[in-house]
């Protein structure tokens, strides 16, 4: 139905609505961007904070990957929240929090304060970050949507790269003496903009109380990924003691005791924080398998490479940081464009772009043997990793739920952006551990071959776990390809009649 005020003026409604909804998206995408930065921005602040704060290798881990871990485990939880008390106000409580944890990270006096922020910090990240897919979901619809979701595929894209290039920045700027600490106080201006704004330009929504807190297997699922991570990180240095070993084992048993008991709940028509029913959706499975490959070498590759370059090759933070430039836009580029690229081509993009990642992680290790820099080698390795992981990340998350049912998505996504974290918590502890024993069987003051043999072998390793990928990646593909209908070729005209004289 018309109105008359519609009528009268007809474009200067939706032009308004249309202006409003994409200042929103930019809040939106401000927040996905700040939580995604602090993932990574504290790699290359890692050797100025293990200096001023007499952190061990162990405690860098931790640094990076104890914000990753309690953000990867409160995720789903998060999600629910907003559904049950409104995802503008958790949105902007997620804010809130996060600004003001970024602070204590940047006063931490000791590396023990410090892990304590930034784990309160990936908690609050956790309550922020899963509202934005929630309000794009709900107020983008069409070519509206596409559009949106592109600029956030191109925000996860660069968000991880331009963290690292940021924080090489900033420590290298040595803002008034203070070192890594401007590296979180980035934060606060971002932080003030959205608790300004957010109130005025983000829809109230009416919480709709549908989903259930699952408090069982959330206290089941932070306990058993810590009991697993925590003795994997400090094991190495600690000799691996007996009550590693045994941390591990308990982990792994609360592990199996979360699965059964979230299948009850779900058997009990309940709603469990992890539904597993969404496995047995054809593609799911190995969706979920070549994404840990994807995120557990990227993961694992930037940790290594940064701590390679400014503790190994003693470059400048700021040159640690603008290597990476290459591998961001090339990353941002591809993972914002892929959509151009031949539909009968997407079913192959994930497992072409692992393929190239493996072969970039090649190029990497053949050019820092000798215990350089590199050289151009390594500039070509970064460019083409950047593609591979472009023509990866996308196009998972996408075809992964190509069988998933339209009730079961918010599930499935719930799972996919779990794995994610936890994919890059294990390339961390995983391959950090592996260079960092590595770097101290060379021993102090090791030759330059001894440190480029460290991160060769390292290096080589991320390039199994990558090409182990293009095997659930090739099964992914088969899946889609059976799940979408072939083309029809349109049907070809038939000539006019040639009129008789």
């Amino acid at each position: 139905m018309t109105t008359a005020g519609s009528a009268a003026h007809p474009a200067a409604a939706p032009d308004a609505h249309s202006s409003r909804r994409w200042m929103m998206l930019v809040l939106l995408l401000l927040g996905q961007f700040m939580g995604l930065v602090d993932v990574f921005i504290v790699n290359v602040a890692m050797p100025s904070i293990g200096t001023q704060l007499h952190a061990s290798g162990a405690s860098l881990q931790l640094v990076v990957g104890g914000y990753t871990v309690a953000y990867a485990m409160l995720l789903i939880t998060g999600a629910r929240l907003g559904d049950l008390y409104g995802r503008r106000r958790l949105y902007l409580l997620g804010v809130i929090v996060f600004t003001l944890m970024s602070v204590g990270c940047a006063f931490a006096p000791n590396a023990i304060v410090l892990v304590v922020f930034r784990c309160a910090q990936g908690a609050s990240a956790a309550v922020m970050v899963p509202q934005i897919m929630s309000v794009i979901q709900m107020q983008f619809t069409g070519k509206a949507r596409a559009q949106a979701l592109s600029a956030y595929g191109a925000v996860l894209s660069t968000g991880a790269a331009a963290g690292l290039v940021l924080g090489g920045v900033i420590v290298n700027a040595n803002l008034f003496g203070t070192s890594w600490r401007p590296v979180f106080l980035i934060n606060v201006p971002i932080g003030l903009v959205l608790v300004a704004l957010v109130p005025r330009l983000l829809p109230k929504d009416v919480p709709s109380g549908r989903r259930r807190l699952d408090l069982l297997g959330l206290a089941l699922a932070i306990p058993a990924v810590f009991l697993l991570v925590l003795p994997a990180v400090l094991g190495r240095e600690l000799g691996w003691p007996l009550w590693t070993f045994v941390c591990i084992a308990a982990g792994a048993a609360l592990a199996v005791l979360f699965v059964r008991v979230e299948r009850t709940i779900a058997a009990r028509g309940g709603d469990p924080l992890v539904n597993f029913a969404v496995l047995r959706a054809a593609g799911m499975s190995v969706g979920l398998a070549t994404l840990v490959c994807v995120q557990l070498t990227y993961g694992g590759f930037l940790f290594v490479f940064t701590l390679h370059l400014q503790a190994g090759l003693e470059e400048s933070a700021l040159r640690a940081g603008l290597t990476y430039i290459p591998m961001s836009v090339t990353f941002g580029l591809t993972g914002f464009y892929w959509r151009k690229i031949p539909e009968r081509l997407h079913p192959a993009l994930a497992p072409s772009g692992l393929a190239l990642s493996a072969l970039s992680y090649a190029q990497i290790a053949l050019a820092m043997q000798d215990g350089t820099s590199g050289g151009a080698l390594m500039w070509m390795g970064t460019i083409l990793n950047g593609i591979g992981m472009g023509l990866s990340v996308s196009p998972l998350l996408t075809q992964s739920l190509v069988n998933v049912p339209m009730d079961k998505a918010v599930d499935a996504s719930g799972l996919l952006t779990t794995i994610v974290q936890l994919g890059q918590v294990a390339g961390v502890t995983v391959y950090g551990a592996l260079y960092l024993t590595l770097v101290s069987h060379a021993g102090v003051g090791a030759p330059a071959h001894g440190l480029g043999a460290a991160m060769t072998t390292t290096t080589t390793w991320i390039l199994v776990g990558a090409a182990l990928g293009v095997i659930p990646g090739v099964a992914l593909a088969r899946v889609v390809l059976r799940a979408v209908p072939p083309r029809r070729p349109k049907p070809v005209a038939a000539p006019a009649p040639v009129a008789s004289d």
